[in-house]
């Protein structure tokens, strides 16, 4: 059992506070516990977009023939004001080609809701970093459900619980928390195991 973790900073697990306490990592030690000798290859980036992912990670994840793929990506494509719709046929590459090329369970995170983030919140452009983050995520569900890949909600528990919680945040205003990377994987997990019981 090889677990291939795909995307971007929240991937590399920037606003952790430690080796080890980004997401994916706690998502590796979860599924140790079922599979004892799971190994991991991280190849998250912070800044990757989309494109990124196809260019640089998607190849290397193939070659490793993994049997768990998670992606995490999209917040640097709206900062980066790419076009929804080049973001969806970039998720598509990704998605219908681990699908078609390898035999991973394939499990896809929504964007968490960026505009109630202390970095967008506030400012002239929360609405508009909210109401694209809505259509990201639209687009990055409908590929999934295309190919029949787990997805995992981070939008509507983030939109719930960071209110109430700001400690989910890194002190970066932006990133997750050890908290918040701790949340992640939980929700994480939960989809991956929905897989697995079906498997």
């Amino acid at each position: 059992m090889l677990y291939v973790a795909l995307g971007d900073s929240t991937v590399e697990g920037v606003g952790a506070s430690r080796p080890g306490a980004e997401y994916v990592a706690r998502v590796h030690a979860k599924l140790r516990t079922v599979f004892p000798r799971a190994g991991l290859v991280n190849l998250g980036v912070g800044g990757a977009t989309s494109r990124d992912v196809v260019n640089d990670q998607l190849e290397r994840a193939m070659l490793l023939r993994p049997r768990l793929v998670t992606l995490s990506v999209g917040p640097n494509d709206i900062t980066g004001r790419v076009p929804v719709a080049t973001y969806d046929r970039n998720v598509d590459t990704i998605i219908g080609r681990l699908t078609r090329e390898t035999a991973a369970v394939i499990v896809v995170n929504l964007l968490p809701d960026l505009a109630i983030t202390p970095r967008f919140r506030d400012q002239e452009s929360t609405a508009e970093i909210g109401g694209l983050t809505v259509q990201f995520n639209d687009a990055l569900t409908r590929v999934a459900r295309t190919y029949d890949a787990e997805i995992v909600d981070l939008f509507r528990p983030s939109r719930a619980e960071v209110p109430a919680h700001p400690d989910l945040i890194a002190a970066d205003g932006y990133h997750p928390s050890d908290r918040g990377y701790e949340r992640w994987a939980e929700l994480v997990w939960a989809g991956i195991a929905r897989r697995l019981t079906t498997r």
